[in-house]
């Protein structure tokens, strides 16, 4: 079995591996439109899908037969599972036993109280019709002890075969071929205990999916990247299945998880950092010159500085962003500092061009590599 190359899409487009999917969590980029994202050369976004099912409905989205023609995107899409938002508005809520076998029961502001299950969120999911869906899962703790982890583990593999079961009986009545129905992806839970990451990949792989994704909180409790849970989980399933690097956003992190094999990634981190301005610089005079694999390939550019109000110079010479092509760093502190909405809309143009690009330099080792 050879890794996948490819992200192929319901619509029949192929999408070169590895990839990052900026967070469209409510069919939007805040401050872009979709001929904004196409400029950034970004092949798809993730869409949230308890937000979508709340506002506008997914009754709306049917209608419009997909996320896609809703906000009129002609690129790749991958929805979430909403377990995330639904189990911190279960938590908020106080309820007792809020997490059971069945499903979440969880509070929207201003709205009776409802139950999220397995069911639901495919179902919404399908109806979003993206390229991939996500099984729900129950988020490990962060310092759940081993029992607790374990518990998570057997709810989520659990929730991972109704999931299957509803979305192969979703399949075959909508008459979806293997090359047009979405991709599945399991999530993998048992937070730092990799005999439980091992066992919940091994579970998830008889269960049959397209691919895993790294679930639950990544970092160790010294504030560092867990690398021995994705470790853990790529080493214990078919070599051919897609890995998601779930929420994994920041670059070094990225350009490491590509050295271990993971394709796919989403983050809010290029956008909101973008609105904070936060923008992200490469170390180098030119694209051709960026060496991603060097320790210190980026930095951090924060256009507040008194030295930058009358910089003529662009952003980063190592970019052919709308921002960098056309506009001064003056120009860009200048809009910040009258809070222009257009300030946040040049930045997030370019964090995202700034992605775009790190990717295309990881498809090309990646392509080429067994």
């Amino acid at each position: 079995m050879e890794k996948p190359k490819f992200f192929k899409t319901i619509t029949g487009q192929q999408i070169p591996l590895p990839v990052f999917f900026p967070d469209a969590t409510r069919a939007v980029l805040k401050t872009l439109d979709s001929t904004d994202i196409e400029s950034t050369h970004t092949p798809g976004i993730l869409v949230n899908t308890l937000h979508l099912s709340n506002q506008p409905g997914a009754s709306v989205i049917k209608n419009f037969k997909g996320v896609r023609p809703f906000m009129s995107w002609g690129g790749g899409a991958i929805s979430d599972s909403g377990g995330f938002q639904v189990m911190s508005l279960a938590k908020q809520s106080g309820l007792k036993n809020a997490v059971t076998d069945q499903g979440v029961r969880f509070q929207l502001p201003g709205q009776k109280k409802g139950l999220f299950t397995p069911i639901d969120s495919i179902r919404v999911q399908m109806t979003l019709q993206a390229d991939m869906v996500v099984v729900l899962d129950d988020f490990t703790d962060l310092n759940a002890s081993h029992d607790q982890a374990q518990e998570t583990v057997n709810r989520t593999v659990l929730w991972a075969k109704i999931c299957k079961d509803e979305f192969d009986k979703i399949c075959r009545q909508k008459k979806l071929t293997p090359g047009k129905r979405p991709y599945l992806l399991g999530v993998v839970q048992g937070g730092h205990y990799l005999d439980l990451r091992k066992e919940c990949t091994q579970r998830l792989v008889e269960i049959g999916f397209d691919g895993l994704g790294y679930g639950g909180w990544p970092m160790t409790d010294e504030g560092t990247f867990n690398f021995d849970v994705p470790k853990v989980i790529g080493e214990n399933c078919p070599k051919n299945y897609f890995l998601y690097g779930l929420g994994v956003g920041k670059p070094q992190e990225i350009v490491k998880m590509v050295d271990m094999g993971w394709n796919i990634f989403d983050c809010v981190l290029p956008t909101r950092d973008a609105r904070h301005r936060r923008l992200y610089a490469y170390n180098a005079k030119t694209i051709d010159n960026i060496d991603v694999h060097q320790s210190d390939f980026y930095s951090y550019y924060t256009p507040d500085k008194e030295k930058y109000y009358r910089d003529q110079a662009p952003v980063s010479t190592a970019c052919d962003c709308l921002l960098c092509r056309r506009y001064s760093r003056a120009y860009l502190a200048h809009l910040f500092r009258i809070d222009e909405m257009t300030a946040g809309r040049l930045a997030t143009i370019h964090n995202l061009r700034f992605y775009s690009i790190l990717m295309e330099k990881l498809q090309h080792e990646y392509q080429i590599n067994p």
